[in-house]
């Protein structure tokens, strides 16, 4: 097999973070280097600083390593990016555009850009929301999503980049903690429970959006990247989805281990964009072209986060 030497751009966000651990394992320490613009928290591997809006620093990078594959992972998230939209425009889409240059230049074997849910709008059907139903999204993030969708496809047919995509539903992991997402909450309630303490949700109890458990995304990911070129139909990006469930059900579901765990629902400016977002996704494509099949549901997702964090967090109850 020809030696891969893997980037993953944005190493320290949540993706990268919990997708670093599984490249290790496949392709080796030597072999995937994880870049950012702030050192990780713990020693993963090898490790370059990197601001990715600098296309003279990124393409250094990639001739000093010799890089055949690029995960692109940096990006300002749905409601960090309201806060300044302009910024994050600027921020997601330079990126974007750097890591596609160099890796035409450099003739990069693939390349990873992730979508999201983020992309759809208000026109696109709420309910199993098609591969290709109207991309009208009512963020910054969700725009700079589709345009990079559409960049994507625009690299892959006039000079045959491999670039590969997957629209992401909200992720749920205990790998980090979370990074300014609209679905956040269904991170952030976990590390609330598993502390004893009560959970303020910036949505309504109600609120259905899809959602998925990090070890299905990671999985998705590499089965898309490892699948024969030849059974890639979609170069824009992916359906993807795990479940579906509102802020009361993930409630309900805590409460089996923790009887006494509440919720108070405060719903802010974000669930506006929650509201724009499908509440069920239809990854019919994903299934067909390449097997796509999620592990997890809501039940184990719930007992593997509390059992994960229940970890981190009770040594630290107990002695303080």
């Amino acid at each position: 097999m020809k030696r891969e030497t893997i980037l993953v751009i944005g190493a320290n966000g949540q993706i990268g973070t919990a997708l670093l651990p599984r490249l290790h394992a496949i392709y080796g320490l030597r072999n995937v280097i994880g870049a950012d613009l702030r050192r990780p928290d713990r020693e993963q591997g090898q490790f370059e600083w990197l601001d990715a809006t600098q296309a003279d620093e990124l393409a250094a990078l990639v001739r000093r390593h010799r890089v055949t594959q690029i995960y692109h992972l940096a990006a300002i998230l749905s409601a960090k990016g309201e806060s300044d939209p302009i910024w994050a425009w600027n921020l997601n889409m330079q990126t974007l555009l750097n890591v596609l240059e160099v890796a035409r230049i450099h003739q990069i074997r693939k390349v990873f850009v992730p979508s999201s849910i983020a992309a759809f709008g208000d026109d696109a059907p709420k309910y199993e929301t098609p591969q290709t139903a109207v991309l009208d999204p009512a963020t910054v993030y969700g725009i700079s999503k589709v345009a990079a969708e559409n960049w994507s496809l625009y690299y892959h047919k006039r000079y045959g980049l491999d670039v590969r995509s997957l629209r992401f539903p909200g992720l749920i992991s205990y790998q980090s903690m979370p990074g300014g997402g609209t679905t956040d909450y269904a991170v952030a309630i976990f590390h609330a429970a598993v502390q004893g303490k009560s959970y303020d949700c910036f949505l309504a109890e109600n609120t259905l959006l899809p959602m998925m458990y990090m070890d299905d995304a990671l999985r998705a990911t590499l089965e898309l990247m490892e699948a024969p070129e030849s059974r890639i139909s979609v170069r824009t990006s992916y359906n993807l989805t795990g479940m579906s469930f509102t802020p009361a059900d993930l409630t309900a579901s805590i409460q089996t281990y923790f009887p006494e765990f509440t919720t108070r629902y405060l719903p802010d400016f974000r669930q506006a964009i929650a509201d724009s977002w499908p509440k069920t996704i239809d990854d019919t494509v994903a299934r067909r072209d390449w097997g796509w099949k999620p592990d997890y549901d809501l039940t184990r997702m719930t007992q593997e986060m509390i059992t994960r964090l229940s970890a981190v967090y009770q040594p630290l109850i107990h002695t303080s």
